[in-house]
């Protein structure tokens, strides 16, 4: 008898440690999945919701052209008879020092937009006008004003009028 009862104990703890064993598993897994789903909601997701918004400090908002109607321009070359009347308003980097002083755009700057401006909207075409296709017509603007001024130096461009005759 006392070797039945050696045995018994020893069958319960083989059937013990595989229980505690996948418990403990089972734990680890969770911890695991835990630090993981973190990492991913705090580093990544972060991340790429920091670069698909660019930041950047407030800007100057300085109107183009005249002050009531803005820039008047013929558009789509010599034959095409036809004068956009467009407000235009650039959001500048106060920053740059080269060329805003004081909150206020420089004249040389001021100059070098309206060349470049009434060059861009002098050579558009007709079609390029249309409402859908504004965006790119103000990213372009957007882009060869920074070409000539130095990147960074207009933050966007807004039309705030547009009337074509």
């Amino acid at each position: 008898m006392a070797e039945e009862d050696n045995t018994a104990p020893v069958v319960e703890k083989k059937k013990k440690s595989p229980v505690v064993m996948i418990i403990v598993l089972v734990l680890i897994g969770l911890v695991l999945a835990g630090g993981i789903s973190y990492f991913v909601t705090t580093k990544l997701m972060t991340d790429s919701a920091s670069s698909s918004t660019k930041r950047h400090d407030p800007g100057v908002f300085v109107k183009l052209g005249d002050a009531k109607d803005g820039v008047i321009v013929n558009v789509g070359g010599i034959r095409g008879g036809k004068f956009l009347k467009v407000g235009l308003v650039l959001e500048m980097n106060p920053g740059k020092k080269t060329n805003m002083a004081d909150g206020k755009l420089l004249p040389e700057a001021e100059t070098k937009i309206l060349d470049t401006t009434l060059q861009i909207l002098r050579s558009v075409k007709l079609d390029e006008l249309d409402a859908d296709k504004q965006d790119a017509l103000k990213d372009k603007i957007k882009d060869d004003i920074n070409k000539v001024l130095g990147e960074g130096s207009v933050y966007d461009v807004y039309i705030t009028s547009f009337i074509l005759q």
